[in-house]
């Protein structure tokens, strides 16, 4: 499991140590984790093999050839990157996702349970903030909703 926020600095070579406990998380059969671009954020996400097999079976519900199962494969499986880790426990980002997400030096690496994300420290700043106001109102709504039920079910 990913829990927490770490910001990190890479190095002149793209290199960021990933955390102990994400370590950990992630042994299986690859010594390393799997990144791509998120599909829903302005970020990397990444993950190990568990993380590989469930975009794996997203995209098997789909019929072979159907246009979303395709944009998911391009997107996750074309993209994606294995990063190995080295002795002291760091992975090498390639050039070409940094240049796609700005990652030139701070960087945040995000706990998200199953999966992690890696944000130019400041996007996600700014992303943090809009997370919290959205999960305040979206709780609150939610609340409202299960009020409302139990009222006209004991109606």
């Amino acid at each position: 499991m990913f829990l927490s926020t770490f910001e990190k600095q890479l190095d002149g070579k793209r290199r960021i140590v990933v955390p102990q406990d994400y370590r950990a998380a992630l042994s299986g059969p690859t010594d390393g984790v799997f990144v791509f671009p998120s599909i829903r954020s302005n970020c990397l996400e990444g993950g190990g093999q568990a993380l590989f097999d469930r975009y794996g079976a997203m995209a098997d519900e789909l019929e072979f050839g159907d246009e979303l199962r395709d944009s998911i494969e391009r997107n996750v499986f074309g993209e994606m990157q294995r990063l190995s880790f080295d002795t002291a426990g760091r992975i090498t980002l390639p050039e070409s996702l940094c240049d796609q997400f700005g990652l030139t030096d701070w960087v945040a690496v995000v706990g998200m349970r199953d999966r992690f994300e890696i944000w130019e420290r400041d996007a996600y700043r700014a992303q943090r903030a809009a997370d919290r106001e959205f999960a305040r109102q979206g709780l609150a709504d939610m609340r409202s909703r299960q009020r409302s039920q139990r009222l006209g079910g004991a109606a």
